[in-house]
């Protein structure tokens, strides 16, 4: 019975002959306030400009503020684009932008839009819009688990994912980080918010990496026009009075006061922008994305590695934490190293390099199989000499710089490394098996002391006031986990975990997921 029931809905295939026409990014021009203000900011070509987006409040406004402002294109890449409150005001305000004449190309990994068809249609309805599906599930769409039994032919390809987040205004200004589109990013949800960081970025990467990033995925063969997938018996202005019905009962989210400050002492951007002028941190700079075509899985090979590998965000990743030479600081939400990882740690620390890791703990996680997976590497990491952090949620709401932090519990997102205090790297990519060889990530590098130390001090606040350090116990019994409080008296603590049947629940299923899907 199973196999014909596979055999009649597991059929579903991609549309062929898909009409695709291509498009290409616009250069920042004198012409528009972004380009003027970018063009005018930026000393040189070769140099880029950063400012590090640590709060999710002032990472919002960014992005509302950069659309208010677009006056030609704008061009997004996202993994997930929630149809929550956040996610429904920023089409809306795409949509604004559009009936000003700007063009808007939306790009979404098909994986998290179950109940946002009719909004992205919606939102497509609108002239200068254009939205296409990344690797999309051609039937089953009501419903996340049925999505994957209408294609259960297809499952291999279905479970590669998108994972990149990339933003452009005008060619001019773009973020790129660990951000998604959705309440928890922004500190908006209800239930839990994210620790996340990117980064706005002006001058030689947007104008000479980052747009080009955004065409090779827009053009590829696996981004299918969202028409080439979803229907609707609508006509065009049912749709947009659709779209309108649906996003029109969130309130509007008002822009931060001039007088706002985040952790680093920077405004909102949109007032910089206004100005003319946008304070920034100016280095030489290199991004990396991952080829579209990675989700087909990596043939080639270059000495030995998978030629999509050697041009991809892991490879830089592994060959920086390599060379380095004093100090190696890492945030990862989902840490999986494998025991490649946990010998490469091992290696750095013998020769005298502080490694220093922070990841969810077992009561923090979104994804409590991924936790199970790392929890088998805390002992080996250890005795390697890696300094092991891990978020607590109990730690986060006593002090004060995460005060503000809304919801039941605090969750780490932010992907970022700092090396030899020179190095800053932000990006997409978990130090996991699924972002080294099933999604497709992009990531920053940026050779600035100025900010690796600002994403240095970051990182070390979240060790410091929101996470317990993990020890070996001096009996050999186990792990104990610590803290250091504002007298430097340390404490111990309990594991920080979630208590009941669940934990053995995610012990049963934890050999269902394999660590090389985790």
């Amino acid at each position: 019975m199973l196999p014909l029931l596979a055999l009649l809905v597991g059929c579903a295939g991609l549309p062929q002959q898909v009409q695709r026409t291509p498009s290409q990014a616009v250069p920042a021009s004198p012409d528009t306030l972004l380009g003027q203000v970018a063009l005018s900011t930026t000393p040189t070509p070769a140099l880029t400009g950063f400012r590090l987006l640590p709060y999710g409040s002032f990472a919002l406004d960014a992005r509302l503020a950069l659309v208010a402002r677009a006056q030609r294109t704008l061009d997004l890449q996202y993994y997930h684009v929630q149809n929550d409150s956040t996610g429904r005001q920023l089409l809306r305000a795409l949509r604004d932008a559009a009936s000003r004449g700007v063009r808007v190309r939306l790009l979404v990994d098909d994986l998290y839009t179950v109940g946002s068809d009719d909004l992205l249609l919606g939102l497509q309805a609108h002239a200068n819009v254009e939205v296409r599906l990344f690797n999309p599930f051609p039937a089953g769409r009501s419903g996340f688990v049925s999505r994957f039994v209408a294609s259960l032919t297809d499952v291999s390809r279905l479970n590669h994912r998108m994972h990149n987040k990339l933003f452009i205004a005008d060619g001019a200004l773009a973020l790129a980080g660990g951000r998604n589109i959705a309440d928890e990013y922004f500190n908006r949800g209800v239930d839990g918010n994210f620790v996340d960081l990117d980064a706005v970025m002006v001058g030689g990467l947007v104008m000479w990496q980052l747009q080009g990033f955004f065409d090779s995925y827009w053009n590829s063969a696996h981004a299918f026009p969202l028409a080439a997938i979803v229907s609707s018996p609508l006509d065009p202005p049912q749709r947009r009075a659709q779209f309108e019905a649906i996003t029109a009962a969130d309130p509007p989210i008002v822009p931060l006061p001039p007088e706002a400050r985040d952790l680093l002492g920077n405004g909102p951007l949109g007032y910089d922008i206004d100005a003319g002028w946008l304070p920034l941190v100016w280095s030489r700079a290199e991004a990396y994305a991952d080829p579209p075509d990675k989700i087909t899985g990596a043939t080639s090979q270059y000495a030995g590695y998978p030629i999509q590998d050697v041009y991809g965000v892991r490879f830089e990743v592994l060959a920086q934490v390599q060379a380095a030479r004093s100090e190696v600081l890492i945030n990862s939400p989902y840490l999986v190293p494998g025991p490649a990882g946990v010998a490469m740690f091992a290696r750095a620390a013998s020769r005298g390099v502080q490694v220093s890791l922070l990841t969810n703990s077992m009561a923090s996680t979104d994804e409590p199989l991924v936790s199970l997976g790392y929890s088998r590497y805390r002992e080996p990491l250890l005795r390697a000499g890696v300094q092991l952090y891990e978020l607590s949620p109990g730690r986060m709401k006593r002090h004060r710089l995460f005060a503000g932090l809304r919801g039941l519990v605090g969750r780490l997102h932010a992907k970022t490394a700092v090396i030899d205090r020179r190095l800053a790297f932000f990006g997409s990519m978990n130090f996991d098996e699924r972002s080294a060889s099933v999604n497709t990530e992009m990531g920053v590098f940026v050779d600035s002391p100025q900010l690796a130390e600002e994403l240095r001090r970051v990182m070390m606040i979240d060790r410091q006031q929101a996470a317990l350090r993990l020890v070996l116990a001096p009996d050999g019994s186990g792990l104990q986990w610590w803290s250091q409080d504002e007298s430097d008296q340390p404490e111990q603590h309990p594991e920080p975990r979630i208590e009941g049947l669940l934990p053995l629940l995610w012990r049963l299923l934890e050999p269902l997921a394999p660590e090389s899907l985790l």
